[in-house]
C-alpha cells in the first residue's frame, strides 16, 4: 500500500517536469524564429586621414593701440566700437587752437627771413653787409623752418588716425574729455585672418611640415570647421613643458571665430588613400577587440576587424571585411553571431556621400 502511494505521488511530479520542459522547448524554438530589426549599409572604399586633437587660442596678428601724441580736449569722435575702419581713417579729433596758432606764427617767422634773405641776395653792392650777416640769417631761417614743420606736425598728430586697418574693438575716450600725452583713445584689431598658437608634444615635432593642413573649431559641440594652415614652428622645445609652439594661420573673412577664443584643433598628419571605410557607430568595441556584424542570408554573422585610421563618424578597416558586404549601422547592439535578422533599411553610403 505504501508503495502505491510513493507511485501516485512521483507521477504528477513527472508530469509536471515534462511539462515544464516542453513549455521551455517551445518557447526557445519561437525565440530562435524571431527575427532582430537592423540598418544596414554596403561596404565601400574611400579616403580617411589621420588627425591630432589639441587645443588653439587665437590671436591677432594685427592690432594695435591708438594713443594721442599730443595732450587736449577731445573735441570730436569720429568710430564708435565695431566700426570698420581703413588704415588712415579719422577716428577722433582733439582740440588744436595752440597748436594753429603757433603754425600759423612760425609761418610768419619764416616768410620774414625770407624776405630779408631775398632782399639782401638782390644788393649788388656787398659791402653793405658782411659774409656773417648772411650766413646767420641762413641759420635762423632753418631754424624757423624746423619749428614750423614741428609746429605743422602737432596740428596734424591733433588728427587721431587709425595706424591699420581693421575693427574698432574698443573706444576708451569720450567727446569732451581731456586727454594726456600717450593715453590710449581706441584699441583697433584686424581679425580677417588669426593666429592659431599651439603647444604640442615634442614627440609630434616629426610628423609636422609648414603648409599642412588643419580644422579649427570654435567649441566642442559645434561640427562646423574653418581650415587652417601651419604657418611657423618653432625650432626649439621648451625644456619645462617639453612642447613646441606651433603658429596656425587661421582665415576668418565671415569673423565667425574671434581673438582670445579658445578652440579645439585637428591636425591632419596623414591621409589613406581608396581604402575600406565603414560607419564608426557601427562597430563593436568589447574588451579592445572590434568587431562587425556582416549580413550572410538571413543572418549576421560577428566579424573580428583591424581598424585604422579614424576621421569624424568613418573608420578605416584595416581587415577582416570586404567591399560590396553588407554590415550591420543599426541594431547590432541587440545581436549574437548568427542571429535572425529582419532588414528595415539599407543605406547606399555612396550614394549618401
Amino acid at each position: 500500500m505504501e508503495a502505491l502511494n510513493k507511485k501516485i505521488i512521483i507521477l504528477p511530479l513527472l508530469l509536471a517536469t515534462l511539462l515544464t520542459a516542453c513549455g521551455e522547448q517551445e518557447q526557445a524554438k519561437e525565440e530562435e524564429k524571431y527575427a532582430v530589426p537592423v540598418e544596414t549599409a554596403t561596404v565601400i572604399q574611400g579616403d580617411v586621414s589621420s588627425f591630432y586633437s589639441t587645443t588653439a587660442t587665437l590671436e591677432a596678428p594685427q592690432e594695435a593701440k591708438v594713443v594721442t601724441r599730443v595732450a587736449g580736449l577731445i573735441q570730436s569722435i569720429k568710430v564708435e566700437e565695431g566700426d570698420r575702419v581703413t588704415k588712415g581713417q579719422l577716428l577722433a579729433v582733439i582740440d588744436s587752437k595752440r597748436q594753429k596758432f603757433d603754425l600759423d606764427r612760425s609761418q610768419a617767422e619764416v616768410e620774414i627771413i625770407e624776405q630779408e634773405l631775398n632782399r639782401l641776395k638782390k644788393i649788388n653792392n656787398k659791402e653793405f653787409f658782411s659774409a656773417d650777416s648772411m650766413a646767420k640769417l641762413e641759420y635762423n631761417l632753418q631754424a624757423a623752418i624746423a619749428k614750423r614743420d614741428l609746429a605743422a606736425l602737432y596740428v596734424q598728430e591733433s588728427m587721431i588716425r587709425s595706424p591699420i586697418e581693421g575693427v574698432v574693438a574698443t573706444r576708451f575716450v569720450k567727446s569732451g574729455n581731456m586727454a594726456k600725452e600717450f593715453d590710449e583713445l581706441f584699441y583697433v584689431v584686424n581679425q580677417d585672418e588669426l593666429y592659431g598658437i599651439v603647444h604640442l608634444p615634442e614627440q609630434q615635432l616629426q610628423h609636422l611640415r609648414l603648409g599642412q593642413d588643419a580644422q579649427i573649431f570654435a567649441n566642442k559641440h559645434t561640427q562646423e570647421t574653418t581650415h587652417a594652415t601651419v604657418l611657423r614652428i618653432s625650432p626649439i622645445v621648451d625644456a619645462q613643458s617639453g612642447t613646441f609652439k606651433v603658429t596656425l594661420s587661421v582665415p576668418n573673412q565671415n569673423a565667425a571665430l574671434k581673438a582670445g577664443m579658445f578652440t579645439r584643433v585637428e591636425l591632419k598628419y596623414d591621409t589613406h588613400n581608396n581604402v575600406i571605410t565603414v560607419p564608426y557607430n557601427a562597430v563593436i568595441n568589447q574588451d579592445n577587440e572590434f568587431a562587425l556584424y556582416v549580413i550572410d542570408g538571413d543572418n549576421a554573422a560577428r566579424r573580428a576587424v583591424s581598424l585604422g585610421y579614424r576621421e569624424a563618424d568613418t573608420v578605416e578597416v584595416v581587415a577582416g571585411i570586404e567591399p560590396g558586404e553588407q554590415i550591420v549601422i543599426r541594431g547590432q547592439q541587440n545581436l549574437k553571431d548568427q542571429s535572425l535578422v529582419e532588414v528595415i533599411n539599407s543605406l547606399d553610403l555612396a550614394s549618401a556621400k
